[in-house]
């Protein structure tokens, strides 16, 4: 699939409805570009909105954590960062 986009004075570009439908793209979606060694630009997709965080904390060999789990370990780190600014 090809498609032709115009670069704004911003440097922004849309990218067609089309484009982000079959790629799974939406608001909070996280692209990363990089130039081949041809010259060419690509484009790839790292994250879709907050469905693509889950199980982002599990380490090798580890099972992924719940979100109970991880509510509760940011609840702690708010709480102790906010222990160290008083």
């Amino acid at each position: 699939m090809s498609s032709v986009c115009t670069v704004s004075d911003k440097g922004q570009v849309t990218l067609p409805k089309s484009l982000r439908d079959q790629l799974g793209i939406g608001p909070g979606t996280r692209l990363q570009f990089s130039i081949d060694g041809d010259g060419q630009l690509r484009a790839q997709v790292l994250s879709r909105g907050a469905v693509g965080l889950f199980g982002l904390l599990a380490k090798p060999g580890e099972r992924a954590r719940s979100l109970d789990e991880m509510d509760a370990a940011v609840g702690q780190t708010v709480r102790a960062r906010a222990g160290r600014k008083s």
